[in-house]
């Protein structure tokens, strides 16, 4: 069964070593495309982590955020970065303020560096955050399957639908045809044109052929037998329903332009608008 490209996977743990939790999210997207946000120190992994997605996910933009929080030793001395914190001093000093309250120690040793912490070890930690993204990117894959699912009934019932339509008119092409006939008589007639009958039956049965959808709607039956056999498969199947629906909509406009009656121009229009939404929901299929 398809897979939809959207989907939202989460997974954390908490141990000895702190604590982590993976955010991954998907859209649609015509290729594959990844974003991977890491802690600076845990950077190394990331390599290893694109190469998890690609094994998981063939299509879509991918964001993959990991949050990590080291547990901090209580015996451990506090060491402050005392480069960072002048900085941050300096910084405020510049300021143009008339009345400048003064620093808060405290508020100075929350800016982001100027304490600093134990990096963790990506060797260490790799493989405890390495099989908790496995368990993010199952329930991704989890949740893209669930949606996928739903999006396949929607395009299988606008694709019987379409085949109700085609099957319906197909009984119908005879009468078209003789109506079409009696229509180019009655024009000659109008003109009051001396013609060779044998020679006017010719050129109307010219004009009839060239108006026959017959082919049209052969074709259109196997692209949607054919839709609904991609459907089933278990493996990434938009792009090949995209291209489906460009053929479809091309016999579709061709029976448009052919329409010598109202039955043919209702039929077409119908079978635009259901195919139209069989692609727009075919966007999000991986």
């Amino acid at each position: 069964m398809a897979s939809s490209m959207t989907a939202f996977g989460r997974a954390e743990k908490a141990g000895d070593w702190g604590s982590a939790a993976w955010e991954i999210r998907s859209v649609n997207h015509r290729y594959l495309e990844m974003a991977v946000r890491l802690p600076e120190e845990l950077r190394a992994l990331e390599p290893a982590i694109r190469e998890r997605i690609a094994a998981s996910v063939a299509r879509g933009k991918v964001e993959c955020a990991l949050r990590y929080l080291g547990r901090r030793d209580e015996h451990a001395a506090l060491v402050v970065n005392r480069e960072v914190a002048a900085g941050v001093v300096a910084a405020v000093e510049s300021l143009p303020l008339r009345q400048a309250a003064p620093i808060d120690p405290l508020e100075l040793l929350r800016w982001p560096g100027v304490l600093d912490s134990a990096a963790p070890d990506p060797e260490s930690l790799g493989g405890t955050l390495m099989a908790l993204l496995d368990e993010a990117l199952a329930a991704l894959v989890d949740a893209r399957k669930r949606e996928g699912a739903k999006l396949c009934g929607l395009i299988e019932e606008r694709c019987r639908a379409s085949q109700v339509l085609v099957t319906g008119l197909r009984p119908r092409l005879p009468e078209i045809a003789r109506v079409l006939r009696e229509r180019y008589r009655e024009r000659a007639r109008e003109l009051e044109v001396q013609l060779d009958r044998e020679r006017l039956e010719q050129e109307i049965l010219l004009l009839a052929q060239k108006s026959d959808v017959a082919e049209e709607l052969d074709r259109t039956d196997t692209h949607l037998a054919e839709v609904l056999r991609v459907l089933r498969q278990n493996e990434p199947v938009g792009r090949r329903l995209d291209f489906l629906m460009q053929e479809l909509n091309r016999e579709a406009n061709t029976l448009a332009s052919k329409a010598g009656s109202m039955d043919l121009t209702n039929t077409s229009v119908d079978l635009k608008v259901l195919i139209e939404q069989m692609r727009e929901q075919i966007q999000n299929v991986e």
